[in-house]
């Protein structure tokens, strides 16, 4: 492996990082964007309970805003209940463009390397065809060990460099897609929260 490097060049040294830096990602974002992370299983159920009994104090509401992304945007509508439905639905879409940020974070880094990658392997390339043709100048072609040298250095750095950008663009691809659908849940499980107590405000009203 540290041959197939060293007869790449200098240009193999940042593919290399590029593909550390890229795996250290996607290992990141598998953690980090996991469903029962993000949305945890029943926690709509567990809130309308805690209100239900009256148990949504302050201390609890904080609890729910830490717990997790999705926990956060409930918490933004449950401060803002007393306000009415499109205040609780405008305090939850600016906390959610805050999540989606934190949902896509390094997908950007991401999505360079995807880029960059590819452009490095062909101006690896291009060094390599430099090579051969100062030494088809120098020495002409009877040297078919020194022509070997830049062809296999422009071939090296061009399989490196797709070699990074081919799954550093699939997972790219593959995390855009899920924090959309991410995004999507979370949305869909906060409006049900507000039209769950919402609806139910005027039959407590009748009650007291």
């Amino acid at each position: 492996m540290l041959e197939i490097i060293k007869a790449g060049g200098w240009l193999m040294w940042p593919i290399l990082a590029c593909s550390v830096v890229s795996t250290a990602i996607i290992c990141e974002r598998f953690w980090s964007l996991r469903v029962n992370r993000i949305i945890p299983p029943h926690l709509v159920a567990q809130v309308w309970s805690m209100y239900r009994k009256n148990q949504l104090d302050s201390s609890r509401l904080r609890q729910l805003q830490t717990s997790s992304p999705l926990g956060a945007i409930l918490a933004a509508g449950l401060v803002n209940l007393r306000y009415g439905r499109e205040v609780m639905k405008e305090a939850i879409e600016d906390v959610g463009r805050h999540v989606v940020h934190e949902l896509e974070r390094y997908l950007d880094i991401l999505g360079t390397i995807a880029s960059i990658s590819p452009l490095l392997g062909l101006l690896g390339t291009v060094f390599g065809m430099i090579k051969v043709f100062s030494a088809i100048t120098a020495s002409g072609v009877g040297d078919p060990q020194v022509l070997a040298g830049g062809i296999s250095e422009a071939l090296i750095t061009t399989a490196a460099g797709l070699s990074v950008a081919i799954p550093t663009l699939i997972f790219h691809r593959y995390f855009q897609g899920k924090v959309l659908e991410l995004v999507l849940k979370m949305e869909n499980e906060a409006l049900r929260l507000i039209e769950i107590m919402h609806s139910e405000q005027p039959h407590e009203e009748k009650e007291s």
